[in-house]
């Protein structure tokens, strides 16, 4: 990857320059009362004392503030140019980027690489959404977790956790980590997050009898009799990103736990929403999306449902 070699990916200083323009265009502005008449700090002609680097002062509170105030990174003691190499690292990567393998890249632990990860899938996670899906929109459930088999060679779902996601056609997708795929969750999730005047397609699984009458028009395929598509009705968008997302938890996370899969389903809705722009514009989206967020986790651990993440 070429990008990974421009200077904001190698210096901190450089990193923050770049930070400092994503954040503030127009000049600084303090985090703590929102005014612009902030200066930055140096040391005085003949003190020993250093003055960070970074560091701005407001005029108005009399705060002291850097850029990374208020973001993912507050407090971090991984170097900057390591974070902003990260995020770009996960957002280029089709499939994900595994905990081990930022571990190598980056020359961090290997905790402190899981721990870097789960907070730029915070950054990545999307706020309430403002504005539904609208046009053509396809529904479907799966679930995620290890293949059991249970009475002459049937699957059981025991330990797998459903996961529900609605797709606009040609445009992005939300998954949900759901408690079970009852109507009145998978209807509930339809209406907060699709335009009454859409088109719903869907397979005939019973909890989607209660769509019909809530959209412009709710179309079936029936899988058990072999039909995949009928026309423009089919699902087979929303199975593409199904596909994708197991590759990626399978193949390059292998085990995910519980606890996090709302975290992980933040990334690859992410990534498949912002499929059609270039890599290092999908990272400067991802950048902006630290602002304002903390994330406090602990070590992985061992959870109930899934297996523990480790990777």
């Amino acid at each position: 990857m070429a990008a990974i070699n421009q200077a904001h990916f190698q210096n901190d200083e450089a990193a923050r320059e770049h930070l400092e323009t994503m954040r503030w265009p127009d000049g600084p502005v303090c985090p703590h009362c929102d005014s612009k008449e902030a200066y930055r700090l140096t040391a005085k002609p003949g003190s020993k004392t250093p003055v960070r680097k970074g560091v701005y002062k407001c005029r108005e509170c009399r705060e002291q503030f850097t850029v990374t105030i208020g973001t993912i990174f507050e407090d971090s003691k991984v170097p900057l140019h390591k974070w902003l190499l990260a995020i770009h690292l996960l957002c280029a990567s089709k499939k994900g980027m595994s905990a081990h393998q930022l571990h190598r890249m980056l020359g961090v632990a290997y905790k402190t690489a899981w721990f870097m990860a789960h907070r730029i899938r915070y950054a990545m996670s999307q706020p309430p959404y403002l504005q539904k899906l609208r046009g053509i929109v396809e529904a479907d459930e799966t679930y995620i977790g290890g293949t059991q088999k249970g009475h002459k060679g049937r699957r059981i779902l025991k330990n797998k956790q459903p996961v529900f996601a609605v797709v606009k056609r040609g445009g992005g997708v939300r998954s949900f980590h759901v408690a079970n795929v009852t109507a009145d969750t998978l209807v509930g999730i339809l209406k907060k997050n699709v335009e009454a005047m859409s088109k719903v397609y869907t397979d005939e699984f019973v909890s989607y009898k209660r769509v019909g009458g809530r959209f412009q028009e709710h179309a079936t395929v029936n899988h058990t009799a072999g039909e995949y598509a009928r026309g423009k009705v089919h699902t087979n968008t929303i199975e593409g990103y199904f596909s994708l997302l197991k590759r990626g938890l399978n193949g390059i996370y292998h085990k995910v736990s519980q606890e996090h899969l709302h975290r992980y389903l933040s990334e690859f809705d992410f990534r498949y929403s912002n499929r059609k722009i270039e890599d290092t514009e999908r990272a400067a989206l991802a950048l902006k999306g630290v602002l304002g967020k903390r994330l406090t986790l602990r070590e992985p651990k061992n959870a109930s449902g899934l297996s523990v993440s480790t990777s």
